[in-house]
């Protein structure tokens, strides 16, 4: 990767790092950092979204190879409790063991095939509802009915073991890697872990978890939440307070992130927004009514704003709130780690996944959920709403003011995907800069799948 000057390749007006220079409170380091990257110019093949071949060269060299969020570590709790995870037509068990530790196996029976588990659970045994073939919690093989017509079958010898995946754990999430032979998940993670070492993801309950079918490849999906370039087409209701294409975009070896600055308006508006205006439009409040929230002449909606989150906040996390800057208050700071996972850092609360739906290369799963700090006893998590296709995100009364902007994305995701599928145009054209996190996730996806190519042979 060659290093890229943000300077003369972002978008004129107030860098994101000039307004951190204005913030009312101390600015942390990992704000500060910045890491843009040139990756060429080249267009994207668009056979990567529409093809069976490319897909099951992901299920092969992908999805078998890669670390990859399962669930958060309060899903299991206790001993016995798992959880299914089903990949590009795979599927995995996660289960908490007798001794609190985790594991996971490749959700099949070792004598016939079948899927051990179909939906999530608590359990004592993994038995398989087909002949009652059963595994203990640790993967060993505990029961064979008519154990007398399978004296092939030695449970003292472990090739009747279930054949366990690589488990490790990071700020309360739990990631999985089906490849034994897999780097550790430090290595992977690199320098995200001290990146969010302040923001404290590990003391956070899942306060709304919210799936949907979605008909578009995944990376369709997924790309729609990694820049803030449609923002002027896709949500023009947000221009007055959102900074879109002065975001800030960073990428490291497997993760990257956008920060994208909130009350500071648009630079592709050819006039002036005042500061009111700037937080009537944030608070989504109507031509005819008044505002809750007045800026004085003079005053700083981003700093009134950012005021106004630490008191809602003061009662989940103390005075902590009162040593945070107003980015941490009012911005978007999407990160992304490799291939599907995107934490958003400080109080945003965001967590998107976006997974395959099944085995199927044209349509995808994505999933939301808001990690919210809280105090005294943790809170139960949510129970996961399933939407529909034709299901709308404003169903979820969870998501607030957000489920209204997921619909503008979602509007577009089906188009992409026949779109991709009518165009001659072979590949897909980027941005320098501002795309510059989609073109990573495609030159990171290429030297996976070459890399396991070059494995097996």
């Amino acid at each position: 990767m060659t290093a890229l000057d943000p300077r003369p390749a972002r978008s004129p007006g107030v860098s994101y790092q000039d307004l951190l220079d204005a913030d009312t409170h101390p600015v942390p380091e990992v704000l500060r950092l910045e890491s843009s990257r040139f990756l060429g110019d080249a267009d994207v093949p668009i056979d990567r979204y529409i093809s069976r071949e490319w897909h099951e060269l992901e299920k092969e060299f992908l999805w078998k190879r890669v670390w990859q969020f399962a669930c958060r570590e309060d899903h299991i709790p206790e001993a016995g409790d798992y959880i299914v995870y089903d990949i590009a037509g795979m599927s995995y068990i996660v289960v908490r063991q007798p001794d609190l530790s985790i594991k996971a196996y490749p959700n099949a029976c070792l004598h016939r095939g079948r899927r051990l588990k179909d939906y999530d659970g608590h359990c004592s045994e993994l038995r398989c509802p087909f002949h009652g073939f059963a595994w203990a919690l640790d993967g060993a093989l505990a029961d064979v009915p008519a154990r007398w017509d399978f004296p092939h079958v030695d449970e003292r010898r472990d090739e009747f073991d279930l054949t366990e995946c690589q488990v490790d754990t990071w700020a309360g999430f739990v990631f999985i890697n089906p490849d034994p032979n897999a780097g550790s998940l430090d290595d992977f993670l690199g320098g995200i872990k001290d990146q969010f070492a302040i923001w404290k993801l590990e003391d956070r309950y899942v306060e709304t978890h919210v799936t949907r079918v979605i008909h578009a490849n995944w990376k369709v999906a997924q790309e729609a939440f990694s820049e803030a370039y449609h923002v002027n087409a896709t949500h023009p209701q947000i221009l007055y307070y959102l900074a879109d294409t002065n975001s800030q975009v960073d990428i490291w070896e497997n993760f990257s992130r956008v920060i994208t600055a909130g009350l500071s308006p648009s630079p592709l508006l050819w006039y002036d927004v005042d500061e009111n205006t700037m937080m009537r439009s944030m608070l989504d409040v109507r031509v005819d009514q008044d505002s809750p929230i007045n800026v004085p002449e003079g005053g700083s909606a981003r700093a009134i704003a950012a005021q106004s989150a630490r008191e809602r906040w003061r009662a989940a996390v103390g005075d902590r709130v009162d040593t945070m800057s107003d980015s941490e208050m009012m911005d978007s700071i999407d990160y992304t780690v490799f291939p599907n996972f995107h934490p958003w850092g400080a109080f945003n609360r965001i967590v998107y996944r976006f997974r395959p739906n099944g085995d199927d290369h044209r349509s995808s799963i994505m999933e939301v959920l808001f990690l919210s700090p809280y105090s005294g006893d943790k809170p139960k998590n949510a129970t996961i709403r399933h939407l529909a296709a034709d299901e709308p995100f404003t169903d979820e009364p969870g998501l607030g003011m957000l489920a209204k902007v997921f619909e503008q994305d979602v509007f577009n995701m089906s188009k992409v995907q026949l779109g991709l599928e009518t165009t001659v145009k072979p590949g897909v054209t980027l941005a320098n800069y501002q795309e510059s996190k989609v073109r990573w996730i495609h030159q990171r996806l290429g030297e996976f799948i070459a890399e396991g190519q070059r494995a097996v042979k």
